[in-house]
């Protein structure tokens, strides 16, 4: 089991691999914030007052999703997507597009895509691009190697719902296309969300934080 070190070490190698801060939390599936945060530490760079207000003395208030045992495997990624696509498939045969999220959304959608029958398309979201500052400073795109918008009917495809930000930003980016948004599927929230603008979201595991007084 990781512990918060083992994470900094990771985030420390991400970076040095030059990652940016978002690109790091999309790999180990927590928030911008959490991210920001371990890779400060992992530099031994002193959290100011104001950080520190805001992460509170272990950092980030977070939960680390590692599912490397589903994502190195084919097989078990393929029954994933195959679980995933069965969530979706009550919203009809209208739908003919999957679009993934990179970067691992996109290999969950490829399998939905085939049990479905749908074209795929991808999308890059802004929080790769992201290192400091406001992420409304930068922008995400879809990828021309995959099928484009063109107005239709389409699910969105993500692995981790952290904050529920670039599941929001991705269906905004639909519309903005012409497409129309029908649900989103992903294997972990941990908001517990219902949906995103008006879209429905599914999940095939929530988690739900338990506080003390």
């Amino acid at each position: 089991m990781k512990n918060v070190d083992d994470l900094i070490d990771d985030a420390a190698e991400l970076a040095e691999r030059g990652l940016s801060k978002g690109e790091i939390a999309d790999e180990l599936n927590v928030s911008r914030e959490t991210a920001s945060w371990l890779v400060d530490r992992s530099g031994a760079q002193p959290a100011d007052s104001a950080e520190a207000a805001a992460t509170g003395p272990s950092g980030p208030q977070d939960i680390h999703v590692d599912w490397s045992t589903i994502g190195r495997d084919s097989k078990r990624l393929t029954h994933i997507g195959r679980a995933m696509a069965d969530l979706l498939a009550k919203e009809g045969e209208s739908v003919d597009l999957t679009v993934g999220i990179e970067k691992a959304g996109t290999p969950l959608a490829t399998t939905i895509a085939r049990e479905l029958d749908t074209d795929m398309a991808a999308y890059a979201p802004a929080k790769h691009q992201w290192d400091e500052g406001d992420i409304d400073d930068v922008g995400g795109g879809f990828s021309r190697n995959f099928a484009t918008i063109r107005g239709r009917e389409c699910y969105v495809v993500d692995d981790t719902v952290t904050s529920g930000t670039t599941l929001t930003e991705t269906v905004e980016a639909v519309k903005a296309e012409g497409g129309q948004p029908k649900a989103c599927v992903v294997i972990v929230d941990k908001q517990g969300l219902d949906e995103v603008g008006g879209v429905p979201v599914y999940s095939l595991i929530n988690v739900v934080g338990v506080g003390r007084d």
